[in-house]
């Protein structure tokens, strides 16, 4: 089971209101927490994104020159050909 925490937090009250609304005073903190999980998620991938930039060189990838989909394509085709041989 998940350990839960009592916190005070200062929102301005027509944001409570509007969450009320949308899930009912007695789902706020639930709303809430779904909320900040999604929030945390983004700023994490961000952070990610900005961390990894850079980390592709296409040097190191000349098999996608013409494009991935087009390397993705030759894979399935040298699938297909190895399948049907087998057979």
């Amino acid at each position: 089971m998940e350990t839960k925490k009592r916190t005070h937090v200062v929102v301005p009250e027509e944001l409570i209101r509007e969450v009320d609304r949308l899930s009912g005073k007695r789902k706020r903190s639930q709303f809430i927490t779904r909320a900040i999980k999604r929030e945390i998620q983004r700023l994490n991938y961000i952070m990610a994104v900005k961390e990894t930039t850079g980390a592709w060189e296409e040097k190191d990838h000349p098999e996608l020159k013409d494009g991935s989909e087009s390397w993705v394509r030759k894979l399935r085709d040298e699938d297909k050909k190895r399948l049907k041989d087998f057979k």
